[in-house]
């Protein structure tokens, strides 16, 4: 598949099917991810993979606990019930770490701050070349940001402590979206 075709058919996928991914296939998804380009080389991403009826049951047990307990604290929730079911459903869930970034209620310098910018934009090439090879052998991705409502409780329940920055379903597609509109070049670029 050529690389324009692949960014032109990618879409965000909300249903899967119940066939599992050949673990062969997620790793060259991992290795795509791991080729994108990053600030000064450092690599910022940690990833683990949940796959298998029994961890994904454990893992949406998980994320339900923490979006009650995100409401509890009068916190909004966003998409996450949504994201909860999209979860449960999707064969693999890659959750995406970053190491060396400080927990969002953490205290940052200007510094931390400017290198976690560049760190997260890093990570988001890295996400963008996983959906890109998983569209290209013919998987459905969603990348999913709203897993914060059960940050703590899905970063303790994975084992680990860097700052959870997303989220990616993975499996094979049970549903074809249509192209969703997007703003003309017109409205988003200044020509300086």
């Amino acid at each position: 598949m050529e690389t324009l075709e692949a960014i032109a058919g990618r879409r965000s996928v909300r249903k899967f099917t119940d066939r599992p991914v050949a673990e062969e296939m997620v790793g060259a998804v991992l290795a795509a991810a791991v080729l994108a380009p990053s600030g000064k080389n450092r690599q910022p991403w940690r990833f683990v993979v949940v796959a298998g009826d029994e961890k994904r049951r454990q893992m949406i047990r998980v994320m339900r606990e923490g979006i009650a307990d995100t409401k509890a604290r009068g916190m909004e929730t966003g998409s996450a019930i949504m994201t909860a079911r999209i979860m449960q459903h999707a064969p693999v869930t890659i959750f995406i770490f970053n190491p060396e970034g400080l927990h969002p209620w953490a205290l940052h310098s200007v510094g931390q701050t400017f290198l976690e910018m560049v760190d997260t934009q890093s990570i988001g090439a890295a996400i963008q070349n996983m959906l890109l090879a998983a569209q290209d052998v013919g998987l459905g991705t969603l990348w999913m940001c709203d897993v914060w409502s059960a940050y703590q409780q899905l970063s303790a329940w994975l084992g680990e402590s860097g700052q959870l920055v997303a989220a990616v379903a993975l499996g094979y597609p049970d549903e074809r979206p249509a192209a969703p509109l997007r703003r003309p070049l017109s409205e988003v670029v200044r020509w300086f």
